[in-house]
């Protein structure tokens, strides 16, 4: 083992002190019982930033300087306040295997097991100066600056009770200097800057923690403190419209803001746990929402089937996938391109997410009998050409939806499948007839959504045979293309990835297809005929996208299954 240089001597080549003012500090050392860093900076011969820099060169380990850097958010938020400010570390930068902290003692190896574990990921270590890290604990962890300001301007506010639940007055909380309304509409501004998608606001026993989806990812953010909890849940509801005094049941509300010279809507749940209500706010950004649909992440021969499919005059055309792949976003898209002034389209939703002109949209009341089944029956009194039903869930609607396709209209709706040849078989589990299902569905779409490459700071790299095979490549494959993997910058956050696409596995019924249908085949079966006849399953178009370079191996085994590769 090489034996590292003693760092009286690294301090000596750099030229920070000479032999005699080591000589005295060893002796200083001998006698105060510190450590010979120490001795050297209060005899006034060394500086911190000198002497840390002496320890990365004595144990290989890179230095730097946090005050000179901004470390984004989404770095910072790899690590709770608490563990960061117990361990003394700050996160400086995510890689593809590991992530690379800053601490202050290189031989501090209880901290790096802690970290790692906490973590999962390996470790890897840079030196900065105590009083760095200090400061840098202090900027980093602890509330947004806004979020701080209405925390102080909390501490000092006698017209609101913190306690769990409770308020000392509703005129306190409604008035327009409330502090804890500055509070909530802090958090809320802050997860719109980082083009969060959902804000949760979850209570545990000894804290309360806010997390924002990001690209489909939860990354936790510096949360207030528990004893704040009943006032941002009870101020929330209040903007949602829900009932503030009932919490033994689930509810659910809305809410309208413009921020940041934008409109948005939040669809707000509230859910009792055990330690208080949880709550989410889905945010529905009123102009990112509606999107063309030549934006959605179509490949060139499943668009031009796919828009020739969506100009049938009439039949069913269904979009499956689980919650949160973007079914909603892709029959929207198809509205938005399927409405024109000669085309009377209805739709059926619950809720309406996104408000179209010229497009008469019914939301569903099951508290009056308003269902899926009674407003589609009611449509087509008023002859529209196009349908849209939000979700097929039960029998009623499907068999109401399949009437209304066989009587002339153009049907729209999603089923939660994992596939699209799933669809079929599960609509008869319902209770829907196999003439029914064969006659009436013209198409099946699933998809899914996938996280793309930060084109500011992905790095190309040749993946090893097994990462190929895993998504049923070869080094022959990619010859003639380049793949990448995630890297890190401030654009995205250090997480390698900014915003998604759709993967889509298109089906189009055919009469082969139509028969097996009306034989209850299975749904292994009908997809092994649906391959044969050229449809490209998600694996495969995710797969088109990382030989295009927009994604990484990774993402795609994370987004689809792997085993259906092999």
């Amino acid at each position: 083992m090489q034996q590292r240089a003693p760092i009286g001597a690294i301090l000596q080549q750099m030229g920070v002190v000479t032999y005699e003012q080591v000589e005295e500090a060893l002796e200083y050392q001998q006698r105060d019982g510190c450590k010979l860093a120490e001795a050297l900076i209060k005899l006034g011969y060394a500086q911190s930033e000198q002497i840390t820099q002496a320890l990365a060169k004595q144990y290989h380990l890179p230095y730097i300087d946090l005050d000179a850097v901004d470390l984004p958010e989404g770095v910072i938020a790899l690590l709770a306040r608490e563990v960061a400010l117990e361990n003394k570390v700050i996160p400086v930068q995510l890689k593809e295997r590991s992530v690379v902290i800053a601490l202050i003692d290189p031989l501090d190896f209880v901290t790096l097991d802690n970290v790692r574990f906490i973590l999962n990921r390996e470790v890897e270590c840079m030196l900065a100066t105590p009083e760095a890290v200090e400061r840098a604990l202090s900027k980093y962890y602890r509330p947004q600056k806004d979020l701080e300001e209405e925390l102080e301007k909390l501490e000092d506010t006698s017209n609101i009770e913190l306690r769990d639940g409770e308020f000392a007055g509703a005129e306190g909380v409604v008035a327009d200097d409330a502090p804890v309304i500055r509070l909530v509409q802090a958090i809320i501004t802050e997860a719109i800057k980082q083009r969060a998608s959902d804000i949760h606001v979850e209570p545990f026993e000894k804290d309360l923690r806010v997390r924002y989806r990001v690209d489909g990812m939860c990354i936790e953010q510096d949360s207030p403190p528990k004893r704040l909890q009943g006032a941002i849940i009870s101020r929330i509801k209040i903007m949602a419209k829900m009932d503030m005094a009932e919490k033994r049941r689930p509810q659910d509300g809305s809410i309208k803001m413009r921020l940041l010279g934008r409109e948005f809507d939040f669809r707000v749940s509230s859910l009792p746990a055990t330690y208080g209500e949880s709550v989410v706010l889905r945010i529905l950004d009123k102009e990112e929402g509606l999107v063309p649909l030549d934006v959605l992440g179509f490949h060139e021969s499943d668009y031009t089937r796919f828009k020739k499919l969506i100009r049938r005059p009439n039949g069913i055309f269904l979009v499956t996938g689980p919650t949160g792949s973007g079914k909603t976003t892709t029959l929207y898209a198809v509205l938005k391109e399927l409405n024109k002034p000669n085309v009377k389209i209805i739709t059926a939703e619950d809720p309406v997410e996104y408000h179209l002109s010229g497009v008469n949209q019914c939301h569903v009341n099951r508290r009056v009998g308003l269902t899926f089944a009674r407003i589609i029956r009611s449509m087509l009194r008023q002859a529209p050409n196009i349908i849209l039903v939000g979700e097929i869930r039960d029998q009623e609607t499907a068999d109401t939806a399949i009437q209304a396709a066989l009587t002339g209209h153009l049907v729209f709706s999603t089923l939660h499948t994992n596939d699209a040849p799933s669809a079929l078989p599960r609509l008869m589990d319902l209770g829907v007839k196999p003439f029914l299902v064969s006659s009436a569905i013209i198409g099946v779409m699933a998809q899914r959504l996938l996280r793309l490459l930060c084109n500011n700071c992905k790095e190309p790299y040749s993946p090893s045979e097994s990462e190929l095979h895993a998504v049923g490549l070869s080094s022959k494959d990619i010859e003639d293309s380049q793949i990448y993997r995630p890297a890190g910058c401030p654009d995205c956050g250090y997480r390698g990835y900014r915003g998604r696409k759709g993967i889509f596995e298109l089906m189009i019924l055919t009469s082969e297809l139509r028969e097996m249908a009306f034989n209850r085949a299975e749904a292994s079966e009908i997809r092994k005929e649906a391959r044969s006849q050229g449809m490209v399953t998600l694996q495969e178009d995710a797969v088109r996208k990382l030989l295009s370079g927009m994604t990484s191996i990774q993402e795609i085994l994370r987004v689809t299954a792997a085993q259906e590769f092999n």
